[in-house]
């Protein structure tokens, strides 16, 4: 079974999914190994882990497909990736869900803001016109072709023309062909239950830690009506912590001695970077005398 109907049989199931952000191949593998069914690629997290920058569009299509190869090459689940505004207009997102559909991923997530976007809990966002919005989502779907690619439409318009009008751009949207509809941002558990009750169609949320949107736990939203969330900051910016105490305490005491639980095991790297594997295809194929 390929990725895209692995996901569309997970979209079609009973379970509720919840999909942590990944932002290059050894988090994605982390993320399956934890035993969650799918990986979503953050263009945040690869902004922020590869570039050091906040996510603010300053990277390119390129650069996030670069990222993104390495993690559904590191998975055995599907992934949904990032692909903002689809880094132009309609005719840079047909291509980019052509180079997308190449690269593996099970979905990609088209957002309806304007060039250079923003990440959708930071103030400031604007949105393409209506029309304009739900043009591209057409120009999606022919891209895909017949790979049946899972299209996922996000709309960032609560924060600029209102709640009303977001569910407007929702429902155009699934109309001219999206599977999936996220609208970014509700600013209340009334508002999510309106998104998960009112909406067709599958509806994912995102989960910001310190965002605009309450932390709602999955049962509550899947008794809402959504099937999927997405947790992107969740994985980085726990790594970050955790990277900051090591090297405050490295940096204060000069050794690394008190900090040994604080570490996975050189046997449990080793495990997660399947080294035993990699030894056996050595042992097959390299170390063999002449």
């Amino acid at each position: 079974m390929s990725k895209i109907d692995q996901l569309r049989r997970l979209l079609g199931g009973d379970d509720f999914i919840i999909a942590p952000g990944a932002y290059d191949g050894l988090t994605a593998r982390l993320i399956a190994d934890a035993g969650f069914p799918v990986v979503y690629a953050t263009g945040a997290g690869i902004s922020n882990s590869q570039y050091a920058l906040a996510d603010l569009g300053l990277i390119t299509m390129t650069e996030v497909l670069e990222q993104v190869r390495k993690m559904v090459g590191a998975v055995d689940v599907p992934v949904i990736s990032d692909v903002d505004t689809g880094y132009g207009n309609a005719l840079n997102l047909h291509r980019t869900i052509r180079e997308f559909v190449s690269a593996g991923v099970a979905a990609v997530q088209i957002e309806d803001q304007v060039i250079p976007k923003k990440c959708g809990h930071f103030a400031g966002k604007q949105v393409i016109p209506f029309e304009e919005a739900v043009s591209k989502i057409k120009a999606a779907v022919e891209a895909r072709g017949d790979s049946n690619l899972v299209l996922i439409a996000r709309t960032d318009a609560i924060a600029v023309e209102g709640f009303d009008k977001a569910m407007r751009r929702a429902r155009a949207y699934h109309e001219a062909g999206a599977d999936a509809l996220f609208v970014e941002a509700p600013r209340s558990p009334e508002e999510l239950a309106q998104i998960g009750r009112d909406l067709p169609g599958v509806k994912i949320a995102n989960i910001v830690e310190g965002g605009k949107t309450p932390i709602v736990p999955a049962r509550d939203l899947q008794a809402m009506g959504f099937k999927l969330a997405i947790y992107a900051n969740l994985v980085l910016r726990s790594s970050v912590k955790a990277i900051q105490k090591s090297l405050a305490h490295l940096h204060a005491t000069g050794d690394s001695a008190a900090i040994l639980s604080d570490m996975i095991t050189m046997e449990e790297r080793a495990r997660i970077t399947q080294k035993d594997t990699l030894d056996a295809i050595e042992k097959r194929f390299v170390n063999i005398a002449v």
